[in-house]
């Protein structure tokens, strides 16, 4: 046999390819695992400071086009995070990666100082019954916004309103300046025992 015959490989016979078993292509990774990984987390990353950075409002409160805003994002970021894997066992992969990431920053956030990191401090927007314009700025919230928590609280006046913050989740905590007691009218039976 000469030494060309010896380096040339030779197809195997059409038989042993049929009783070969085939791995579906769902179930093959076109990307390593570990990228699939390393892309998840990165993103996961990247989007929690992004919205950390977008401030208590948006985080909060949603409106319809912050709705849209978020669907287009995931929508963009899907590229980024999966690459050219199409496979079922890499969607598994990258769920698995964002859950435990997900768990993780759940379980840092224990820790004071990264709870400060990704949980901004209350401001206040209203004291003494005059709004902090600069902080309200600052925040992104309006007066309107304001008066509507004010309402939901039960108060119709600004001067009713020792103090209004924003908090941590976005919500607005209204402190009254006059204790509000309301009092609902009941009667009182008195049974006199016959004796």
């Amino acid at each position: 046999m000469d030494r060309l015959a010896r380096t040339r490989s030779v197809d195997p016979p059409e038989a042993q390819v049929a009783g070969r078993q085939h791995t579906p292509a769902a179930l093959q990774f076109t990307v390593p695992p570990w990228e699939l990984v390393i892309r998840a987390v990165v993103i996961y990353v990247a989007l929690l400071l992004a919205l950390r950075l977008f401030g208590k409002r948006e985080v909060g409160q949603f409106t319809l086009y912050d709705l849209v805003f978020i669907l287009l994002v995931a929508n963009a970021l899907q590229p980024a995070i999966t690459g050219p894997d199409t496979s079922v066992v890499g969607g598994v992969v990258l769920i698995v990666a964002l859950v435990g990431t997900n768990y993780l920053v759940g379980k840092l956030d224990n820790m004071p100082r990264f709870h400060q990191l990704f949980s901004p401090a209350p401001a206040v927007i209203v004291k003494d019954g005059k709004y902090v314009s600069d902080v309200m700025k600052r925040e992104g919230v309006d007066q309107g916004e304001v008066e509507m928590s004010m309402r939901e609280h039960g108060i119709t006046d600004m001067k009713d309103v020792q103090l209004a913050v924003l908090e941590a989740d976005g919500t607005i905590s209204i402190v009254p300046s006059t204790v509000m007691v309301q009092r609902t009218k009941h009667r009182i039976r008195y049974h006199h025992r016959s004796g």
